[in-house]
């Protein structure tokens, strides 16, 4: 075993037992680099990531590339996951030494003094192949070259890491003037963008992009006669539900699809997308009222609470893609494995999904929705569509008694506040309690876990919370609770919020605005980024900003709004010049811009059903509406002076800082 033995991260366990002698990113490894004059490789990926699997058992399974890489140079092995700090910095540097983008497993070859990166690639076959080099003759030539160029090093290093400093566009000087026009300019960018035959934007890898359509949904409501808007969205959002990214027995989403049809997934499950799309979906319902959207989000709440919870509560983070050593096994089905199952409803089932057409995945059907139930209502009658669940059910039945993918069981602070956001929205949309009380159980592990002295810790395993929060923890927890806020109020749930605000603040706000990755007492890395654009997930700062925005007109309290203005004028040049990558920041933008509505409910908690459900049936994205029994007292800002009545409920309704008198008839507040 190596030195990997006694992480947290499944990750970095799969390598424990590897020959290369790994070490964990930490000062004993970086330190014995420098005492070695060796530069260090440092290996960054993730425990779900196939072609990271791939480059293990090729390479560093193999005792003669490890020998090379023990004696060439110091091993670092990095979960992305656990250190995204580290994988933002070392992505941008490979971006701008390759000159294109990055991914996983992500192969850098860095000084031992400055740790400044000198060669950058991705997955490296162990022989030539695929157009690239073997691994072990780029080890042999990426030490001969450090060698010889040690004294030029330096120079070249400078240039590197000024450029990194204007990677990520925080260095452009704030506007001192906010409008909306970014807001069109995205509506365009998305519509030239966008793959009309099957939905989505751009050609395979084709990637669900969740903030893309959400700034679609969100510009249709804005612009009711944008048809095309709302089209762009329904028609992406259907063909990913009907598609085989979508594990069309089980609920949930896979990481892409490698096709232009959404037929054939990348098979790995991630929370992180999951969440922001179940969110979607519950949202879409409300829009367009879609029977497929619907079950589509009822079925991925299902799967979460089913595979993806602790008995702690806490979210668990990926589903491997590979099972019994094989990419999608789990998922697939030959003709004969369904037949034997389904018998008289196998030739219903087979025109629905695809598999009277020819295999679509190594000789095997992954499940793709082909047929319309009513063209299938038409050749096999009126109970067709009873028929195709029952057939679902007994083969997802049969699916749960196979070896399952590997489960990566560490709970991400981060993605946790995602897929509570996802579920407190569906809960509340879908009158499902079990959602919520899902959502509230994932929060309280959170807070009673990974919350101590007033910070956040960025993740937890095996009961071993650890590692300095990001941005991205405070950003998506804060919005995540604010969204359960919603669904279920909570006094503690409002308490902690405004400390994760008050900590956001304290720790990433950056002098001329907008928020850093990291704290302002975290490990001293070569570069800080202070992300602007969205990425697999949206960005932190249009997270931040959108959620101290809310708060701020919740609570009445300057010093969040100041904040969320601030990030929106720091990072306004690059909204300007780029929309389409920055829609979390455009959300934001157009709640600063166009304020949303925020409604209090006081009083009677009996009588609350009645004000609500037209409320939470609507689509009306920068709609908060929270609802506070009577009991209550003492509450904070601007919620203190909304006093509940004698009897009955009142409704307090303000829209940004202007605010309407009360009203107490429900019948004239919820118009039809």
């Amino acid at each position: 075993m190596n030195r990997l033995s006694d992480q947290t991260s499944p990750y970095l366990l799969q390598h424990a037992d590897n020959p290369v002698d790994w070490h964990p990113w930490g000062q004993e490894a970086i330190a014995l680099a420098r005492q070695l004059d060796k530069p260090i490789l440092l290996s960054i990926g993730y425990s779900a990531c196939h072609w990271c699997h791939v480059m293990a058992h090729e390479s560093f399974e193999d005792h003669a590339t490890a020998e090379v890489m023990n004696r060439l140079f110091v091993n670092i092995k990095v979960d992305r996951e656990e250190r995204p700090d580290l994988d933002k910095i070392y992505q941008a540097a490979h971006q701008l030494i390759a000159r294109r983008a990055g991914g996983w497993p992500l192969t850098v070859f860095i000084t031992p003094g400055g740790h400044i990166p000198f060669f950058a690639g991705t997955y490296f076959p162990p022989e030539p192949r695929y157009r690239m080099p073997g691994f072990k003759d780029i080890l042999e030539r990426v030490a001969a070259f450090f060698e010889d160029n040690k004294a030029t090093l330096d120079e070249a290093n400078a240039s590197l890491i000024d450029a990194l400093a204007q990677f990520d566009g925080s260095d452009e000087p704030a506007s001192d003037r906010l409008h909306d026009a970014p807001l069109e300019s995205a509506r365009l960018q998305l519509a030239k963008r966008y793959e009309p035959e099957y939905g989505g934007f751009g050609q395979a890898p084709k990637f669900p992009h969740p903030t893309h359509l959400t700034r679609l949904l969100r510009h249709a409501f804005r612009h009711p006669d944008d048809q095309e808007a709302r089209d762009m969205a329904m028609y992406t959002l259907t063909g990913m539900a009907e598609g085989g990214m979508y594990d069309q027995l089980g609920g949930g989403f896979c990481r892409y699809s490698t096709d232009d049809r959404w037929e054939i997934p990348h098979f790995e499950k991630m929370l992180y997308d999951n969440g922001p799309l179940l969110a979607l979906y519950a949202q879409a319902w409300t829009s367009r009222r879609n029977p497929l959207f619907k079950r589509t989000a009822i079925d991925t709440a299902d799967w979460v609470m089913r595979e993806m919870q602790s008995p702690g509560g806490g979210y668990y983070s990926t589903l491997d893609a590979d099972s019994e050593g094989e990419e999608g096994h789990f998922y697939v089905w030959t003709r004969e494995q369904a037949q034997a199952l389904l018998g008289d409803d196998y030739p219903v089932f087979a025109r629905r999904y695809g598999l009277d057409r020819s295999p679509n995945f190594e000789g095997k059907w992954n499940l793709h929705v082909y047929a319309r139930i009513e063209d299938l209502r038409k050749r096999w009658g009126d109970d067709a569509e009873e028929r195709v669940e029952a057939a679902r059910r007994t083969l997802f039945a049969a699916r749960e008694q196979r070896i399952r993918p590997g489960r990566d069981e560490k709970i991400l602070t981060a993605w946790n506040g995602l897929m509570i956001r996802g579920m407190a929205i569906a809960g509340r949309v879908f009158g499902r309690a079990d959602f919520i009380e899902s959502a509230v159980n994932a929060l309280d592990f959170v807070h009673r876990t990974l919350w101590r002295d007033r910070r956040l810790l960025a993740t937890c395993k095996d009961d071993r919370a650890h590692l300095d929060a990001y941005l991205d923890d405070y950003a998506f927890l804060l919005d995540g609770v604010l969204e359960l806020l919603q669904a279920r109020w909570s006094r503690t749930h409002l308490d902690f919020a405004i400390a994760l605000a008050d900590a956001l603040l304290a720790h990433f706000q950056a002098k001329g605005g907008g928020f850093h990755f990291t704290a302002d007492d975290h490990e001293t890395l070569i570069h800080r980024p202070k992300p602007l654009a969205d990425e697999a997930t949206p960005s932190g700062n249009g997270i931040a900003a959108l959620a101290l925005n809310r708060l701020g007109h919740l609570l009445g309290e300057p010093r969040y709004l100041d904040a969320a203005d601030a990030a929106l004028k720091s990072a306004f040049g690059a909204i300007v010049r780029m929309p389409v990558i920055h829609c979390a920041l455009l959300d934001a933008l157009e709640e600063v811009e166009h304020p949303g509505e925020t409604i209090i409910l006081r009083g009677d908690p009996t009588q609350f059903a009645a004000w609500r459900s037209q409320l939470d049936s609507e689509y009306a994205p920068a709609r908060m509406v929270i609802a506070i029994p009577g009991t209550e007292t003492d509450l904070p800002g601007l919620l203190g002076d909304r006093p509940a009545p004698e009897r009955g409920v009142l409704a307090y309704v303000c829209r940004g800082t202007t605010c309407s008198p009360p009203v107490s008839d429900c019948a004239l507040f919820i118009q039809p």
